[in-house]
């Protein structure tokens, strides 16, 4: 059985970036992100954060830029840095 669902324009836009193609439908989008979490392995919440994340653009730049940084060598350890903020 087919349905409609309401959802907000914001929502749909979150949805539209966590695509994997422009082709996939929001069914097997929906279908896979349940899939992915499971109550033992992600509680409500932290889902939400981790959706939130993943459709900030920006948010997901930095974090690339951090990991390409860290395989770069461009990081300093901890001990470094809790130096120079004392």
């Amino acid at each position: 059985m087919v349905t409609t669902i309401q959802i907000d324009e914001r929502v749909k836009a979150k949805l539209d970036e966590l695509k994997i193609h422009h082709r996939e439908s929001y069914n097997e989008l929906i279908s896979r992100l349940i899939a992915s979490s499971s109550p033992e392995v992600a509680d409500r919440e932290s889902l939400i954060e981790t959706l939130e994340i993943l459709s900030d653009p920006e948010m997901m730049k930095g974090i690339a830029r951090g990991i390409k940084d860290f395989k770069e060598g461009r990081t300093k350890p901890l001990r470094e840095i809790k130096k120079e903020l004392h």
